[in-house]
């Protein structure tokens, strides 16, 4: 049966692949997102957009006398809005407290005002800081180590207790490493992150001949090849944990499930795999460790399979990096034709 959700931080990368499902699902979708970070070209076609902040969640979420709607105006929301870079967060941890956490305290208040009692929460691998065991399960200890994971770790908190006073149906998705693109009738689409951060799309560039090297940082992990090793989960495969866990949400429970392939691929295993996909030499340099690096970060998603009935598909990392590989290299395509791609378009 088809039904009406809200998308939030819809026009960024993982928001954008979930409202793409959602509409393939045969649903009816409305992202909301300020265009802070997010690309209004990256909204799926098909989807209803409103560019707006959660701080004012209350403005475009709480039906108004004037509406005439005395339903909820949505079967569930699903959050993805959330500043995300872990290095901004140390210098500015007020940005991610006042967006992440204040943001998402008035989205809650909102929903409740509107009647909306479903919520599906894209949370992260950063709230167990450096794990004590691998592969890392959900009753791991969290102790974040930067703001960032910190107030991703407070919105769960917040979390709970909405599901235990006001019977909130909730499930936090909690993701280690993302990567690969999506195409459907509704767009082609992937990573934009502007700066980028994340090892694959930076490991493309190189390939692309849009930055001179991949540095690797640290060489003398206790690892096969002395590399950190991480588990990467494909973005499509991960949308599709959206959509169970809307069908898994309990009123009053709050459910958390991490998500990802239960083996991992090391930096320098990264590398190569993007050599023989994209063809292309890919020069790299040893830099010194950063710290709060661990040497292995894996997730166990027994509890994902368990609860939500799910079953990564796409877990060999060259069929990864080479839909990372198609989208990256139809951006540079486009880019070139135009001149260049604009912000948030």
């Amino acid at each position: 049966m088809s039904g009406t959700y809200l998308v939030t931080g819809g026009a960024g990368y993982v928001g954008s692949v979930v409202a793409a499902h959602l509409l393939e699902a045969g649903h009816r979708v409305t992202v909301v997102d300020d265009l802070s970070t997010g690309f209004r070209a990256g909204v799926p076609a098909g989807a209803d957009f409103f560019q707006g902040r959660l701080q004012d969640a209350a403005d475009w979420l709480v039906p108004s006398p004037a509406s005439g709607r005395d339903s909820p105006p949505y079967d569930a929301v699903l959050h993805f809005a959330a500043s995300s870079q872990v290095g901004e967060s140390v210098v500015h941890p007020e940005k991610y407290w006042h967006n992440n956490v204040g943001g998402t305290m008035a989205l809650l208040d909102a929903m409740r005002g509107a009647g909306v009692r479903t919520l599906v929460f894209s949370s992260t691998a950063a709230t167990y800081g450096e794990p004590e065991e691998i592969p890392v399960r959900e009753d791991a200890p969290t102790a974040p180590t930067n703001p960032y994971g910190a107030s991703k770790l407070a919105v769960d908190h917040m979390i709970a207790g909405e599901c235990a006073a006001h019977g909130l149906a909730a499930v936090s998705l909690r993701y280690f490493n993302v990567a690969g693109a999506y195409r459907s009738v509704h767009g082609a689409l992937g990573e934009r992150h502007d700066p980028e951060s994340h090892l694959i799309p930076l490991v493309l560039q190189v390939a692309l001949g849009q930055r001179e090297a991949i540095s690797v940082y640290g060489d003398d992990y206790p690892t096969p090849d002395g590399t950190c090793v991480r588990d990467y989960i494909h973005v499509a495969d991960l949308a599709e944990a959206h959509l169970l866990a809307l069908d898994a949400a309990v009123s009053g429970e709050h459910l958390v499930c991490n998500l990802g392939n239960g083996s991992g691929f090391s930096v320098r295993e990264v590398i190569r795999t993007v050599r023989e996909v994209t063809g292309h030499p890919v020069p790299e340099k040893t830099a010194p460790r950063r710290g709060g690096d661990p040497a292995f970060l894996v997730a166990s998603a027994e509890r994902a399979r368990r609860r939500l009935g799910w079953r990564p598909s796409r877990t060999d990392l060259k069929d990864i990096v080479a839909d990372a590989w198609a989208f990256a290299r139809g951006r540079a395509l486009d880019a070139a034709a135009v001149g260049g791609e604009g912000s948030g378009t």
